[in-house]
Parts: structure tokens; sequence; C-alpha cells
């Protein structure tokens, strides 16, 4: 979703256009660097956290654990997508879905897109316009900025799976309603089961309730490992938050540091 601009430095690379979404933070510098960091402090710094080392982190805290429902509790245990083995065949069940009304009211539906077998996942919460228009998942000033975010961790965005919890756009990009997650969220839980990915990033509070539960905030969230039915998740801000918001620019580098660490084998 986009909402205005702003700049963003990124370590190792220059400037990139910034992209929604929630909650209260520290404050920063306008900088997914830490002040005190040059360029090639932060190249050092993501190569340090690669290898293994703390990279002058401390340890992550323990978060939520959400389990898989219990064998015959899950609504959705006997439904069909379950027998869909890849994410290729979900595909045409997504863009054919009429459960809710947002699949009357879009013009395409938004999968997502990337790797099938990528060790990280990123997760929004839902498509914008641009996303609406092209089908695609994080293409328009947001996605811009998630490219760039994730150039500064070493990753390409063909490497990672991206995807939203709602398939479909929202009218106005409003936040999705608790009946439209409750309708597409089983599309979420077959592609996270299908990939298998060692970390979940989840962007923004819509991604991140629909995957832990509960009504925490942005905040309480931050900062701490939780885990998805066993994969390790970290919680940060959703780009386009950076657009309204520099002084969140901080606070994410430092959870998606975590993300690679993690995905590096560092879970401490």
């Amino acid at each position: 979703m986009e909402l205005g601009e702003a700049d963003l430095v990124l370590p190792g690379d220059q400037v990139g256009e910034s992209g929604t979404q929630s909650s209260s933070q520290m404050a920063g510098t306008g900088s997914l660097v830490p002040p005190a960091q040059s360029p090639a402090a932060g190249r050092a710094a993501a190569a340090q956290a690669r290898s293994g080392a703390p990279a002058h982190l401390k340890p992550v805290a323990a978060g939520i654990v959400a389990e898989a429902p219990a064998a015959g509790d899950d609504l959705f245990a006997a439904d069909p997508l379950r027998r869909l083995g890849t994410l290729d065949a979900l595909v045409p069940v997504i863009d054919a879905c009429r459960k809710c009304a947002l699949g009357h009211s879009r013009l395409h539906s938004v999968p997502g897109e990337g790797n099938p077998k990528a060790g990280m996942v990123v997760v929004g919460e839902a498509p914008g316009a641009t996303e609406d228009e092209t089908g695609r998942p994080f293409v328009g000033r947001a996605g811009k900025l998630l490219d760039d975010i994730l150039k500064a961790i070493d990753f390409k965005r063909d490497d990672v799976f991206i995807c939203n919890v709602l398939k479909c756009r929202p009218p106005e990009n409003r936040n999705p309603e608790p009946l439209e997650v409750a309708a597409c969220s089983p599309y979420l839980h077959r592609q996270l089961e299908l990939i298998g990915p060692r970390v979940i990033l989840a962007m923004g509070l819509p991604a991140s309730h629909a995957l832990l539960g509960g009504h925490a905030s942005l905040g309480d969230l931050r900062g701490k490992l939780h885990r998805y039915r066993g994969i390790p998740l970290i919680v940060t801000y959703h780009p386009a938050a950076l657009l309204r918001n520099p002084h969140w620019k901080r606070p994410t580098w430092d959870d998606v540091r975590i993300a690679r660490r993690i995905y590096d084998g560092d879970t401490a």
C-alpha cells in the first residue's frame, strides 16, 4: 500500500524510494543504518551477521508461539487446499475464490511470487492499487523499498517468497477485516506449509496478527523471536510505514538483521 515518499539510505546501497502501516516505536535517523555507521560499516555488520556472529545485537527474546491446530480442530483440515501440492496449483484456486466480497471488487488476485523453496518468506497485509492492476505483490513504491531492504541483507527479490495475508485488494487500501482474513488465511497457511521457510518476516500488524493471533501492538511484537507452527518469525514495520515516519527506519534495519541471522542459522 503506497502513501507518500521518503528517502531511505541503505547499507551497501544508496537511496531507495519509500513505501504503510504500523504502531509506535523508537525515533531514528532517517536511515536504516544506525547513526554512527557508514555504508561500509553497515556492510561489515551484515557480513558479520551472516557469519553467525552477534553483529552487536542482543540475544533475541522469546515471543509468541503459534502452534498448528490439533488434528480435527482445524476448521480448514478438510479443505481441498490441503490436496494441492504446489504453489502453482494454488494460483487458479485463489483466482477463482469468491469467499468474501473482495473477490468481486478486485481487478486481479495477487497470490504471491518468488522462490517456491525460499528460506525466507515476506508476508504483508494486502495488495494495493498497483498490485491489483498487475497481479504481483509489492510492486509500487512500497515494493521498491522492500527490494532495497532485501538488498541490504544480501537478498534478491527472487531469493525469497513475497505474499500478503489477503490475496485481493480492499477498497481504498483499508485494513483487512476479520471475515476477510478468516476467508483468505487458509491460502497463506498452505503456502507457508508448502514452502517450509527458515524464517518468516511479518510486515505490519495485520500480517503479524493473522499469523500469531492476539491483539498485541507492533511495539510489543518487535524485537522478539516468535514461532509460527515451528517456523521462526520476526515482526517489523510494513515498508510503506517508512514513507509516513522515517523514525521507523532504524528499528526496521535492526529487525531485518535479526531475520538474516536466523536465516543463517543463528537463533540465539
